[in-house]
């Protein structure tokens, strides 16, 4: 698969995501259908009721599979940049804790997504945060500009995620942080899955095995990184979601067969510093 390829079909199922449709993501359950469904997904991966109620309506899609706001530590005053903001749910949280002084930087590639979340924006009156449309392997930010980056599985979609770390790096603050939640592997997916671009836009395809994951971290420059939370993704959730049929449907496998897949992944919330030199 061509990496250009990966991003165009990335893009389109997101935006269609955006627009209320049902093709892609990596929600654990219904990511695009009612209000229930998707607070039921953010609760299952770690979200409060407060959380929740705390953002506008629209800007959770129960697109995550962690809660890397809630582990950040984030001060007033600080900025914060969200790799793969989606409509803004984690940006919204992380708003709230830097507060008037502080800043938020939400990042993503789709077009819709940026103009959804830029609504929420405007009907939650939130005067700090800024939505920037650009890809995570490009950040449009400055060097050394931020204190905490964060991340709710987007990266496992990138192609380069060594790159995805090195601009983090890049426009960390020295002594600043990452906390960044996504799905990685116990074993190595079977060719089924590895040459599915269906399965991609599904969050299995790009994701790496564990241990790949955290050298590709530290190789960016990254340190002191470690696993803060660590748990079985809750497969037979995901099966409800009508995107994770239709990629069940394009592989041509059974029910056995992914769950079988499922066993291996994991749901990580992980932390490093840019240290300072």
């Amino acid at each position: 698969m061509k990496e250009n390829d990966i991003k165009k079909v990335v893009r389109k199922g997101y935006a269609k995501v955006a627009r209320g449709g049902t093709d892609s993501c990596c929600s654990v359950k219904s990511c695009c259908g009612d209000i229930d469904a998707k607070q039921d997904t953010s609760k299952n991966v770690g979200y409060s009721e407060d959380d929740i109620k705390a953002v506008p309506e629209g800007s959770n899609l129960g697109l995550g599979c962690g809660n890397p706001v809630a582990l950040a530590s984030l001060k007033k005053g600080e900025t914060v940049l969200d790799l793969g903001a989606g409509a803004g749910f984690d940006c919204f949280l992380a708003a709230q804790k830097v507060g008037d002084q502080g800043k938020v930087i939400g990042v993503d590639m789709t077009a819709d997504m940026i103009d959804k979340a830029r609504d929420n924006a405007q009907k939650g009156k939130y005067q700090n945060v800024e939505f920037r449309l650009g890809e995570i392997e490009n950040l449009p930010a400055a060097d050394n500009s931020v204190d905490a980056v964060i991340s709710n599985c987007v990266i496992n979609l990138s192609v380069n995620k060594r790159r995805v770390f090195e601009e983090a790096y890049r426009v960390l603050k020295p002594g600043g942080r990452i906390m960044i939640s996504d799905i990685v592997l116990l074993e190595p997916l079977p060719d089924f899955i590895k040459n599915s671009i269906h399965a991609y836009v599904g969050c299995l395809t790009g994701a790496l095995l564990k241990d790949e994951y955290i050298k590709t971290i530290k190789a960016a420059g990254i340190e002191e990184v470690k696993i803060l939370e660590e748990k079985s993704f809750p497969v037979d959730l995901m099966l409800n979601d009508e995107s994770a049929k239709a990629v069940i449907k394009n592989l041509n496998v059974s029910l056995e067969k992914i769950k079988e897949v499922g066993k291996s992944l994991l749901s990580v919330t992980i932390y490093g510093v840019k240290l300072q030199k």
